[in-house]
């Protein structure tokens, strides 16, 4: 049996508040790891701009707050330091600890570490500020899903050694909330990838100690150390499928208000993660114009302002009964124009930054699949012959939806119709070229989008740093064969691979975008080597693929 905490111990170091005092007894390792004294999650930057970045570490003392020096250099030995500034670690902030550090040119790369008041040094990041003219190619690494029990973090490892990129993008599911042993189950949780705490996170303490125990990951924090990164949750930074309103798994009456959990998650995130403060910008989305070349566009479709899920509810009754009730979903609540993933605000900036853009690219760094995406015929058959009950209905129902002409993941901006419409149109009428980066699905694909019958732009959707994807569930067919049915049943898809890990990288040049796809050989065992590679290109003025 774990031992008690010290509740005075608990109480002076104030890094959790009252609510820690109820974490179960396995949260004990991930505590203990977190509160270790000094600097102990590494570092990371973010937010770059061409004169500017914000820098993040933690250092953990007993001291009511820590005044720490950060400092900027262009060289790794720090013989002459650039520029500084001061970083405050508190307890009220989880002992984590930001600094904006100014006055810097841009496109250029420098190195930075953080001093405490007894001398030690934090490790050293490299980060790098944004170009603003003459820029003929830039590359982004882009990750998503990254859920630890199921594996190593081999695409950060692999992404950290390369460094072949110059920011790097998460767009979201960094962490997973789930209570240990659910999604991944006991079988496929890999040995010594524990999460902590054991429970579903729900209270700002929880959220801070499943942080805590991700970043404690050699990877994740050498792929921060690497570059600086852009990031917006999804979901599960939150709970599963969260709008505004709610979350599937999210349940008032045992797990308190939806607007306490989403305050908790954001606060954690926020203080974890090498991003603004929301009280510095009023707003959850933001560009980042890389010169005239690109306009990264981070936008927030989670719980600013998405409508609730829909769908057509229980299929009952005869055939007549049933047809009817998809039929009128179909053409009814699914295509209500009040429907949105964005919000009236969002939308209004999303589709006024793409008509005041002089970019030649538009790069729409985003969390859901924005291509259409319908079940094939005869998915049930693909099926592995001992499959759950809940599985085999979920595809049993994707082929009778497929059938009246609904698309198979409603949370997805298949859910959405007119939003995407709105956003397509917009597109449509920039000057810049729409490159749209997606994560989510946890698998890789490549879509045409359109819109009225006419070129809007292109989507790049990463796959899963660690989460499962369609082969935990079609075990019954090949991958080929999954990949060849889902593109003959949806025009826009281009390209797919339904079962393998890793990241992509996009590379950037006034002439084209071209997305590289790297598949790791395994999430099993920690490894930095790749299965292989896929990579597709978008030319200048063509808002379609090349294939």
């Amino acid at each position: 049996m774990t031992a008690p905490f010290d509740r005075r111990l608990l109480l002076k170091t104030g890094m959790f508040g009252l609510g820690a005092l109820a974490l179960p007894g396995g949260a004990l390792a991930a505590l203990q790891a977190s509160l270790a004294k000094g600097f102990s999650h590494g570092v990371a930057s973010g937010e770059p701009s061409p004169n500017s970045v914000l820098l993040w570490t933690r250092y953990v003392s007993d001291a009511p707050e820590t005044k720490l020096a950060a400092e900027v250099s262009e060289f790794a030995d720090f013989r002459l330091v650039w520029s500084g500034a001061e970083a405050v670690a508190s307890p009220l902030r989880d002992h984590t600890a930001k600094a904006v550090i100014k006055r810097l040119d841009p496109g250029k790369t420098y190195y930075y570490r953080f001093i405490a008041p007894d001398g030690s040094i934090s490790p050293i990041g490299r980060t790098r500020t944004l170009p603003v003219e003459g820029i003929k190619h830039y590359r982004l690494a882009v990750f998503s899903c990254s859920n630890l029990p199921f594996g190593w973090f081999n695409a950060y490892a692999h992404a950290a050694k390369a460094g072949d990129f110059d920011l790097s993008l998460h767009l979201g599911d960094y962490l997973y909330e789930y209570q240990s042993g659910y999604y991944p189950g006991p079988k496929d949780m890999v040995a010594g990838r524990l999460i902590e705490p054991a429970n579903e996170i729900v209270s700002l303490a929880d959220y801070r100690l499943r942080y805590a125990s991700y970043r404690m990951d050699p990877d994740l924090q050498a792929v921060h150390a690497r570059a600086p990164m852009l990031a917006m949750w999804d979901d599960h930074e939150i709970a599963n499928d969260a709008s505004e309103s709610g979350a599937q798994n999210h349940q008032p009456k045992t797990e308190g208000e939806w607007s306490e959990r989403k305050r908790a998650a954001e606060q954690a995130y926020r203080e974890w993660m090498p991003v603004r403060d929301l009280s510095d910008n009023g707003d959850r989305w933001k560009n980042y114009p890389i010169g005239d070349l690109a306009n990264i566009i981070m936008t927030e479709s989670r719980i600013t302002a998405r409508s609730r899920q829909t769908g057509p509810g229980k299929l009952e009754g005869d055939f007549s009964a049933i047809a009817k009730k998809l039929t009128d979903f179909r053409d009814g609540a699914l295509q209500d124009p009040a429907r949105t993933m964005l919000g009236t605000a969002q939308e209004q900036w999303l589709h006024g930054t793409f008509a005041s853009g002089k970019a030649k690219w538009n790069i729409w760094a985003q969390q859901t699949i924005m291509g259409s995406l319908f079940q094939p015929k005869g998915a049930e058959n693909w099926l592995k012959p001992d499959a759950d009950d809940i599985a085999r209905q979920r595809v049993l129902r994707g082929t009778v939806a497929a059938q009246a002409g609904i698309p198979s993941n409603l949370d997805a901006w298949d859910g959405y119709p007119a939003a995407r419409a709105r956003a397509l149109s917009a597109a449509q009428n920039a000057k810049g070229d729409l490159v749209v980066l997606t994560g989510d699905s946890h698998n890789a694909w490549a879509f045409d989008l359109s819109h009225d019958g006419k070129p809007a732009g292109v989507e790049f959707a990463g796959q899963s740093v660690t989460s499962s994807g369609l082969e935990a569930y079609f075990t019954g067919a090949k991958p080929k064969t999954v990949a060849t049915a889902l593109m003959q049943t949806n025009p826009g898809l281009k390209w797919t691979d339904s079962s393998q890990r890793g990241y992509m990288v996009v590379d950037l040049t006034p002439e084209r975008a071209t997305s590289e796809w790297r598949f790791v050989e395994s999430v099993k065992a920690r490894s930095t080597g790749l299965a292989g590679t896929k990579r597709l290109i978008a030319k200048r003025g063509k808002r379609q693929l090349q294939v």
